[in-house]
């Protein structure tokens, strides 16, 4: 009889025993396998979770800078607007006007009315709403009170840029603006008839309190007041209102112009201009804050998911290490306890396969043998129940990842092809002694015994 059939044998007779040294082993390896797929199914759930949480930001990071984009120029059109009501902040005057005497007496120089044409024809970037006027102190005759006298005609747009929507309405042949003061003390209403310098003029617009020298302000048409001031074709100013320029914004202005109009000086207005450019500056770096915001927040958000998920891979990593060597241990103990209980309750069995001619190393291959059949059943069962453990606790279904994605990392299939090896020599470890025991009796004290 052969040393398989004698295991063979063995195994349908004491089936309990065998019985429990598969259970033993299939424990064993299943909580080997199980927490090399539960470690693997941490990673790949991480990994996917943080992909998906990555692409999440990025997504709410682009829709913010849109957002923010959008607003940013929004806000800033609207503070352009906004800002617009400032009025113009550039004054180009003809180089002979004296400082001290536009403070003191208002505009005494003058240069030609084709200026304002001759800029807005030209490539100039750095102004825009060009508006010539003139302006005098004057007496009101028919009134006898002193007023400031301005006349406008409509803006001239800059050729290059397209037109744009006037700061100011044109003032119609005709008609007459009043400031707040001079309304106020003449008790006019929109509509009434003035005479001003023998000439009749309907009142179209009474300014509020500005509290500014509009309040004493009157504006009639440019050709007009050139007519009653004697300036045909002459102007004492040309407004305009500062672009959006950064650095030192009036020298790129007075370069610009001078190089246009030679023989005119500009005067910046400092404290709208400093309003306007201080505003522009508060729009961008709000939208630049709330985005600096967001991508702080998304960081944040990843750190806290990095941290968690390292965490529970640190507690399951950690379980596993106390847990699959103390079963490893109780298996290799079980195995060994059953080997030598195998032992003893067969002692007179081998004490008979001695006396017939087996040799002690034939008697080792019958323990050997049966203990490897349980680690190769022990083996096999243990892979199939340890992966369906750890890839059910690890929630790979529930977040929806194929299983074939596990196998991706070289650590789970290396653990899944040696399981069986191993089972095989932890129970030839087990059972060695035991077998070693059963050769080593002497079948003559064994028989004579029985």
């Amino acid at each position: 009889m052969t040393v398989w059939k004698l295991a063979l044998r063995e195994i349908r007779h004491r089936k309990f025993s065998f019985l429990m040294g598969v259970i033993s082993v299939t424990t064993a390896v299943a909580c080997l396998v199980g927490a090399q797929t539960l470690l693997r199914a941490d990673r790949v759930i991480t990994e996917q979770l943080l992909t998906e949480k990555q692409s999440e930001i990025e997504h709410a990071v682009a829709a913010k800078e849109e957002a923010v984009k959008q607003a940013g120029v929004e806000l800033e059109d609207a503070m352009r607007k906004h800002m617009k009501g400032l009025g113009f902040n550039v004054l180009i005057l003809p180089i002979e006007q004296s400082r001290s005497e536009l403070l003191l007496k208002g505009m005494t120089a003058s240069m030609p009315e084709s200026y304002v044409d001759k800029l807005a024809s030209s490539k100039i970037v750095s102004v825009n709403h060009l508006l010539p006027s003139v302006s005098r102190r004057v007496q009101w005759p028919e009134h006898d009170r002193e007023v400031i006298l301005i006349g406008t005609r409509g803006e001239v747009p800059i050729l290059h840029r397209g037109l744009k929507k006037p700061l100011l309405e044109e003032v119609a042949e005709g008609k007459i603006v009043v400031g707040y003061e001079i309304h106020k003390d003449l008790k006019l209403k929109v509509g009434d008839k003035v005479t001003f310098k023998e000439r009749k003029f309907t009142v179209s617009v009474l300014h509020p309190e500005r509290g500014s020298t509009d309040d004493v302000t009157i504006w009639i048409n440019l050709g007009q007041a050139q007519e009653i001031l004697g300036m045909q074709n002459l102007i004492n100013a040309i407004l305009a209102l500062e672009c959006g320029c950064t650095g030192d914004r009036i020298s790129v202005i007075r370069e610009e112009i001078s190089a246009i109009l030679p023989g005119t000086q500009v005067v910046e207005k400092y404290s709208e201009a400093l309003a306007r450019a201080e505003a522009r500056e508060k729009a961008k770096e709000s939208a630049e804050s709330s985005l600096a915001r967001e991508q702080e927040s998304g960081e944040a958000l990843l750190q806290q998911e990095k941290q968690a998920r390292n965490q529970l891979e640190q507690q399951h990593a950690g379980f596993a290490s106390v847990l699959v060597p103390l079963v490893l241990i109780g298996s290799v103990v079980t195995i060994f306890l059953l080997a030598l209980m195998n032992t003893r309750q067969r002692t007179e069995e081998i004490g008979i396969l001695r006396a017939i001619g087996f040799k002690s190393k034939q008697i080792i291959l019958v323990f050997l043998s049966k203990a490897m059949l349980i680690g190769i059943a022990g083996g096999l069962a243990g892979i199939a129940l340890g992966f369906w453990f750890g890839w059910s606790l690890g929630g790979v279904a529930s977040n929806g990842i194929d299983w074939e994605k596990l196998f991706e990392a070289d650590s789970l299939k290396f653990t899944i092809a040696m399981a069986p090896v191993l089972a095989v020599v932890l129970t030839g470890i087990a059972s060695w002694l035991p077998a070693l025991i059963a050769a080593r009796q002497d079948p003559a004290l064994v028989l004579q015994s029985g």
